[in-house]
């Protein structure tokens, strides 16, 4: 059996959360198991395994926490879960000791305690996965737990202003409109591009009179034998 090793954990916090890097470089096969009072992980790394196994100092809010893999490590941004304490926590780790030999302050995001004026840069978080949607089981790996069927009307909804009917574009939000109002644009359009006939049906259009300048120079010398 291969020998697991104890990955390396760096921390920093704010009065709200907790960003924890895990050390490791191209991991795969990444496990995370986060719950209110612990954190598990499992993964391989330059073909080495690796594992965490801790208890927080106190519980965190698991299903407003989110991770990512990234290239160099594994980043997780841990919210707290009494958010109205506002302290900082005197360590992360409920076990002193362990705490000793796995876990280091990450001195690039750390700030004391009465010079806080923001929260993390959470950018690397971009893409990550939502531990809420994840215990849910519906949310799919899908960053922030958004239904597929918002996902997939709003796409359909691109597609209908991208739909290659430049007559259509002011109808493009009104979504309910039957089919054969979409029917009778698609044939004035039509219309418009297609020389004399274009010109019997722009006639009974009161609603552009001067949508057609061609048309309109071509009656003058009518109107003016008459």
């Amino acid at each position: 059996m291969a020998k697991v090793n104890t990955a390396p954990i760096k921390w920093a916090q704010r009065s709200d959360s907790l960003y924890i890097t895990i050390a490791l470089p191209d991991v795969k096969e990444a496990s995370v198991d986060l719950a209110d009072e612990t954190l598990k992980f499992k993964g391989k790394s330059e073909s080495k395994e690796y594992e965490v196994d801790i208890a927080f100092f106190k519980p965190v809010d698991s299903k407003g926490s989110t991770y990512n893999v990234l290239p160099r490590s594994v980043v997780m941004h841990v919210m707290k879960k009494d958010k109205e304490e506002e302290e900082f926590w005197p360590r992360l780790l409920k076990d002193k000791a362990l705490e000793k030999n796995q876990v280091k302050i990450d001195w690039d995001r750390y700030v004391d305690e009465d010079e806080e004026e923001e929260g993390f840069d959470t950018s690397a978080l971009d893409g990550g996965m939502d531990m809420g949607s994840m215990m849910g089981g519906g949310g799919g790996g899908m960053p922030g737990g958004m239904p597929g069927g918002m996902d997939m009307a709003s796409m359909m909804q691109g597609m209908g202003g991208m739909g290659g009917m430049p007559g259509m574009g002011g109808a493009g939000g009104a979504g309910g409109m039957p089919g054969g109002m979409d029917m009778e644009a698609l044939m004035k359009q039509m219309g418009q591009m297609g020389g004399g006939g274009g010109a019997d049906m722009m006639g009974g259009d009161d609603g552009e009179p001067d949508s057609d300048d061609d048309d309109s120079d071509d009656d003058l010398p009518e109107l003016e034998d008459s």
